[in-house]
């Protein structure tokens, strides 16, 4: 809505009709703890004009930013045919397509989705898209102790280096409904899964699925195989939770150890979606067959008609998704439909081989930017194991402090990752995509020099 139309002696009137004071009493329902102190650059009775300026302000603040962040959000090149198709009116105000017969593009568009998704995660059966990795995952948990009829267990275990948001909103998601989230501790030399929180004794009383991570939140990839296998040893169900640029390099989650994961997920937004401060994402969730009556959200089929034309429509859908919210598979009944549109484009612009290329190309630039990091005095990788796509620093100050210092010459250097992780004090994670250049990385370096003897020298 462009505009508020209401007067407000019109909403006084609509206030008393309903036999409220204020408008604030209609949402006390919200705890005081989340409201919004009101923003002191936005003084009272600002005019649309005036309010427009300072919006304009505020979004060129952005403008010539370097970015060497990720943590799951990632800057990638996106060809200039992808907007402008996906903003086409025919997509762009298309919503849930009840009516198959008046929806055929949209509806092929999904089930072209579904296709390369499925292709892409080496498994066989994909929805159409949820709202964003961190929910993707909470849904994959329920989906997973939902399906796993051996183990009677509503306990699932989760590695401590999956993203610290996505166990965040998991655990959300999951805890009202008696699921236990185990978190499993990682190797501190490694980055990766340890080990020795793999044994489980024979009192235990076992765990509907592992959750792994490839690569992890801090970049590190996991032994996918033996854990794999393992996780199947124990009669556990297996959810890849992956970045599906980082697929088209290394194995896919259907092809696993001997048997695969059996259900796959993660965030959408590499494939075609800018960083817009903060989204709107999407999130994917895909699955072997035999489990797919247990997939949350909605599947698109192709068919044909009587007269043998071929056609697409809405299947496995329950209809308990829209009216009969306690007996639904899951309550996300629309998707971020716009934004599997426009990964649906780009992936089909790109094609296999130009994904792939994108993916290689944002690795090799990664380990050029770690090489010249670690050169700078006091700077070291923190883990000597393979990484793909971002990978973790050990500065010789504050990360924190540092951070401040290069955002005063437009560099987002990375995220500091001590608030998450203790241990990993002064810890910074970096990310250089296939955009970065050799110069950025260059002035990058030289920043971060500056940045760290100027914390050296306040101290």
């Amino acid at each position: 809505m462009p505009f508020i139309p209401h007067t407000e002696a019109e909403t006084r009137s609509m206030l008393e009709t309903i036999g409220v004071e204020q408008l604030d009493e209609l949402f006390d329902e919200i705890p005081q703890s989340l409201h919004a102190a009101p923003s002191a650059d936005v003084r009272e009775g600002l005019s649309e004009m005036e309010i427009g300026q300072l919006m304009r302000e505020r979004a060129s603040a952005d403008d010539g930013v370097l970015c060497f962040a990720g943590g799951g959000a990632y800057q990638h090149h996106i060809p200039a045919a992808v907007w402008e198709l996906t903003t086409r009116g025919e997509f762009y105000s298309a919503y849930t397509p009840y009516q198959a017969e008046a929806s055929q593009g949209t509806l092929q568009l999904l089930y072209e989705y579904q296709s390369m998704m499925s292709s892409l995660m080496g498994m066989e059966v994909s929805n159409a898209s949820l709202y964003d990795g961190a929910s993707a995952l909470a849904e994959a948990v329920l989906m997973a102790v939902r399906a796993n009829r051996k183990v009677k267990s509503k306990r699932v275990l989760i590695p401590q280096t999956v993203h610290p948001r996505y166990r965040q909103v998991t655990e959300t998601l999951v805890r009202h409904q008696g699921i236990e989230l185990v978190e499993l501790n990682y190797d501190l030399d490694k980055g990766v899964v340890d080990p020795k929180s793999l044994k489980i004794s024979e009192e235990d009383a076992g765990y509907a699925a592992l959750v792994i991570p490839l690569p992890s939140y801090l970049g590190t990839l996991e032994d996918v195989h033996t854990l794999t296998d393992w996780a199947h040893s124990h009669e556990m169900l297996v959810v890849g939770l992956v970045n599906p640029l980082a697929m088209t390099l290394l194995t896919p989650p259907g092809e696993w150890g001997k048997k695969g994961a059996d259900i796959a997920c993660g965030e959408g937004q590499p494939l075609g979606i800018p960083l817009a401060s903060g989204g709107p994402y999407f999130g994917f969730l895909c699955c072997r067959q035999s489990l797919v009556r247990q997939l949350p959200g909605r599947l698109i089929g192709r068919t044909r008609d009587l007269e043998n034309r071929e056609g697409y429509t809405l299947t496995l859908q329950a209809r308990e998704q829209h009216i009969r919210r306690s007996r639904a598979t899951s309550n996300i009944c629309t998707n971020q439909g716009l934004m599997v549109t426009a990964a649906t484009i780009f992936m089909s612009l790109m094609g296999g081989s130009g994904v792939e290329q994108m993916a290689t190309a944002s690795h090799q630039n990664t380990d050029k930017l770690v090489e010249r990091l670690s050169a700078v005095e006091g700077v070291r990788q923190r883990f000597l194991s393979p990484f793909f796509h971002e990978c973790v620093l050990t500065l010789p100050v504050a990360a924190e402090r540092v951070l401040e210092r290069l955002a005063a010459e437009q560099i987002v250097g990375g995220i500091a990752l001590s608030a998450d992780y203790p241990e990993l004090e002064n810890g910074l994670l970096v990310c250089a995509t296939e955009l970065r250049t050799e110069a950025e990385m260059g002035r990058f370096t030289t920043a971060l020099t500056r940045a760290i003897q100027a914390e050296k020298g306040a101290a």
